[in-house]
């Protein structure tokens, strides 16, 4: 699906930690249709921009809209409703089963009681379907591998029915199938008509999977783009400090990029 009118919108956005900035008058837009790669070296800003448009922080200076709504002063609600973000560490608290964890995802369509019906119930099944999360329905929480409790976060926030989904690092902690899992599932959303940002740290995986990167380097935008224009080795150089080997993929023509040299 093409992109139209954006749903995200940031603009000229700052955020610090303290006496720390951690952005610095940062701009970009996504739109429905779309899957953007937030990338970037360790401590760019990437995970900070996330929780901006998510509202969990609100910038110290400039603004962040989702249709028009200011995330970080809405009623969560609201924002539920447009938004579901898959953290990058989510806590485990309680024994939930996964069941029960995916299903919190249908709160903000929920009356007071929480009491799901049918659509709750398709919403959840289809998420597990989708998460090749059936088999481990009504297993423990607490008894999942940590790239186990990933997919299950990654399942809840699709039961959410979003209109953005936005994933901090989707594809840590899984293995090389489940990683392809991950992007598919996000690729597949994207086409659906959602908005999806989301932060990636394998350069690879973002160039094939993304239609536009954002890259971050020390809490600003430095370059955006198609991934084949973004991802030049004179720019991963001088971002990532580290001479790189860049060529293309044979199968698919996205770019590739290998270091050099290890050792």
């Amino acid at each position: 699906m093409s992109p139209g009118a954006p749903l995200v919108e940031v603009r000229d956005a700052s955020f610090s930690y303290g006496a720390l900035p951690a952005l610095q008058g940062v701009s970009f837009q996504a739109a429905p249709g779309e899957l953007v790669g937030l990338v970037g070296p360790n401590g760019a800003g990437k995970s900070t921009l996330l929780r901006l448009v998510a509202g969990l922080v609100a910038p110290g200076k400039g603004a962040v809209r989702l249709q028009g709504l200011d995330p970080a002063r809405a009623p969560r609600r609201a924002v539920a409703r447009v938004c579901a973000l898959v953290p990058q560490e989510a806590q485990v608290h309680w024994p939930f089963t996964v069941r029960e964890a995916v299903m919190m995802g249908r709160a903000a369509h929920q009356g007071l009681l929480a009491v799901p019906d049918r659509f709750d119930q398709g919403a959840v099944d289809g998420a597990l379907e989708a998460c090749d999360l059936r088999p481990f329905a009504d297993r423990r929480l607490d008894t999942l591998s940590g790239g186990e409790r990933r997919r299950v976060f990654f399942a809840r926030a699709l039961a959410q029915e979003p209109r953005l989904l936005l994933l901090d690092e989707p594809t840590a902690f899984l293995d090389l199938a489940h990683q392809v899992m991950a992007m598919r599932m996000a690729v597949v959303a994207a086409r659906a008509g959602l908005c999806v940002v989301a932060v990636l740290h394998d350069l690879n995986l973002a160039a094939q999977a993304c239609s536009r990167l954002v890259v971050l380097s020390r809490g600003r935008v430095v370059a955006e783009g198609a991934p084949a224009e973004v991802l030049t080795a004179e720019r991963v150089e001088e971002v990532w400090g580290l001479p790189v080997w860049r060529g293309l993929n044979g199968a698919t023509g996205a770019p590739v990029v290998h270091p050099r040299e290890i050792g």
